[in-house]
């Protein structure tokens, strides 16, 4: 077969011609490679003729909703591979794809993660408005592909992406491949999404007339990663090996989720006093040579090991030594290294709900996972782990292999930095919550809080790796910022306070703070006092909900001080919320339209558009959880 190859009279630089020339080579390569048995795209047509790579100069949107930063790093793996097939890729938020001008997109990628139970996420929530609301614009030329990102053990699992991919399909576009809806384990199966999706925009010809069928979408494969998922889908596709340019820097960091950073704890202490109903530490993580580095509004994702307490009772319950091999995901282990490193224990995942529901046709269980009553589940699972599920039915027999195959791969969890890189050089700060209760005659913690409180003291080793989050950065130096940030929810707020002193920013900074008791849960007082001291801190306002008879929130002091705050907001004021998502936050956001309705002279649609325009120009945001 003859290599293809590129006319003289091109309108290419020499550098250009130089990298086509090598990636026709590596695509005629690939064209006669067998795949690996198994792969998805096991069986599907080669990269040849029509299909093969879109006409130079093509463009096509990508378009992201994250929360936490997740979906823009997967938007931007997506242009990466786009580049290499010839196409010209946009990449933005959700909120920045005009509507009006989506009519005129002809090819479509959206990422998106879900938030809370079931929402957009802040940078999409606006867009879907638009999007689905009666106003909406047909999009009959519109080919589109869409990529979800969720937690299975929320309710609303993948439901951002489901309602985009469904209301751009009922508005007239054209589904060029099946949506793939990704649990935590998201590798693997959004590589492959990733890799037919590209396949599938370079196959529509110019015309827009032939549309590609989903290369994989009769695969089992493909079936399984848009229902439970295939989270062992290989992370490399016949598009993998695809050639970039040789100055190209590499996004993939050295350190992450598959390669977390061995870090030695400097500090594990006590904020919180002995008479708190809380108990809240401060901990310091050395970054050592990593050369990882990180700007203030990042999380840092820590990878922790599961209670040995509770590994030896399943242990006890399966009849088994831990010793036993284990073969999961492709990796074969210990039981106990599984059940220690691998596999939530401490949390049921819906799928063992199921499973124990369907061997035990315990009576209870049965009603309420056949009833669909959420809300029924949630209360009937709260405080039971892993054990409890497993006794249900004492008598039950489970195989180690069986137990495993229902259970969620065990997460990272993400804290949210408190730390200024240039104050506190080399280290990461954390300020974190313990979680402890006592449920079933057993006391139980939080998987990742309880190990390190308990099991990593200072000098001993976690893993970790950052977690950029992009949509929760400071302002200019001159921006007045106001920062709304109860209990552990101060943290991104202390490093912005760090940060914006070792810069010598001249913005005004406004904190609102709470908790319950003053005089044992006012953490970081001596450091907040020295920012009022050093006039860092141009105003701050304290509600300690407990101290009065009639408890007191940090809204209600927002609302106390509605006048000062709008004029802030006037004035061009940028707005921070950090802290619980289903309540505190929703409180807030409702006593800021309230603030503005009153001091702006808005009705309350007035005020809303207003906040929401706020978002817009990303002067409000969030890091909720």
């Amino acid at each position: 077969m003859q290599l293809p190859y590129i006319p003289t009279d091109v309108p290419f630089t020499g550098d250009q011609k130089a990298w086509l020339a090598g990636f026709l080579a590596g695509l005629n390569t690939r064209i006669n490679m067998p795949l690996a048995a198994g792969s998805p795209l096991a069986g599907v047509a080669p990269l040849s003729g029509p299909g093969a790579a879109a006409p130079p100069g093509i463009a096509c949107q990508i378009a992201y909703g994250s929360q936490t930063g997740t979906a823009e790093y997967l938007a931007e793996q997506v242009a990466d591979r786009a580049r290499t097939q010839g196409f010209v890729p946009q990449v933005c938020a959700l909120e920045d794809l005009d509507l009006g001008a989506l009519s005129a997109v002809r090819r479509l990628l959206v990422i998106t993660s879900t938030y809370g139970e079931g929402e957009m996420p802040d940078n999409a929530e606006m867009f879907w408005q638009a999007l689905a609301g009666p106003g909406a614009p047909r999009l009959d030329g519109l080919y589109f592909g869409v990529l979800a990102l969720g937690d299975s053990v929320y309710d609303g699992f993948c439901q951002a992406g489901k309602n985009i991919d469904v209301r751009l399909g009922e508005l007239g576009g054209t589904r060029v491949l099946d949506r793939v809806d990704c649990d935590v384990d998201y590798e693997g199966p959004s590589a492959d999404w990733i890799g037919r999706a590209i396949i599938a925009l370079a196959g529509i010809d110019e015309n827009l007339a032939d549309v590609p069928a989903d290369p994989a979408a009769d695969s089992p494969e493909s079936s399984r990663m848009t229902s439970t998922i295939d989270t062992t889908a290989p992370a490399t596709t016949a598009l993998a090996a695809a050639p970039t340019p040789a100055d190209k820097p590499q996004r993939a960091p050295r350190w992450g989720r598959k390669n977390p950073y061995p870090a030695t704890i400097v500090a594990n202490s006590v904020l919180s006093g002995p008479e708190s109903d809380k108990e809240v530490r401060h901990l310091v993580i050395s970054l050592g040579d990593s050369g990882i580095d990180y700007e203030p509004g990042d999380g840092i994702s820590v990878t922790p090991v599961n209670d040995p307490a509770l590994v030896d009772l399943v242990l006890e319950r399966l009849g088994a030594t831990g010793d036993e091999p284990i073969t999961d995901r492709k990796s074969t282990r210990t039981l106990r290294e599984s059940l220690s490193r691998h596999v939530e224990i401490a949390t049921p995942s819906k799928y063992l709900v199921d499973y124990i529901a369907s061997r035990t046709q315990d009576p209870e269980l049965v009603h309420l996972t056949s009833t669909g009553d959420k809300e029924a589940l949630d209360a009937w699972l709260w405080g039971k782990d892993v054990l409890d599920l497993l006794n249900v039915d004492p008598a039950l027999s489970v195989t180690p292999e069986e137990l495993i195959a229902e259970l969620r791969p065990l997460q990272h969890r993400v804290y949210s930095i408190s730390s200024s890189p240039r104050a506190h050089t080399g280290t990461v700060h954390i300020t974190m919550a313990t979680v402890r209760y006592r449920s079933g005659e057993r006391t139980r913690g939080g998987v990742c809080s309880t190990y390190l409180a308990d099991r990593r003291a200072e000098g001993e080793l976690v893993d970790v790796f950052i977690t950029p989050n992009k949509s929760f950065r400071l302002p200019a130096d001159d921006a007045k910022i106001i920062m709304v940030g109860p209990g552990t929810g101060i943290a991104p707020f202390r490093a912005f306070l760090h940060e914006r002193q070792a810069r010598g920013a001249t913005g005004e900074n406004w904190l609102f703070f709470g908790d319950q008791h003053q005089h044992c849960d006012h953490i970081y007082s001596d450091e907040i006092d020295q920012f009022v001291a050093d006039g860092v801190l141009t105003r701050l306002d304290l509600a300690f909900s407990r101290d009065q008879a009639h408890k007191v929130y940090v809204q209600d002091r927002m609302r106390e001080r509605g006048a000062e705050l709008y004029a802030w907001l006037a004035d061009g004021a940028h707005v921070y919320i950090c802290g619980d998502a289903t309540r505190m936050a929703r409180d807030v956001d409702a006593a800021l339209v309230g603030i503005i309705a009153e001091h702006g002279g808005f009705d309350e649609d007035g005020a809303r558009d207003h906040l929401n325009q706020l978002k817009k120009d990303k002067r409000y945001l969030r890091d909720v959880y």
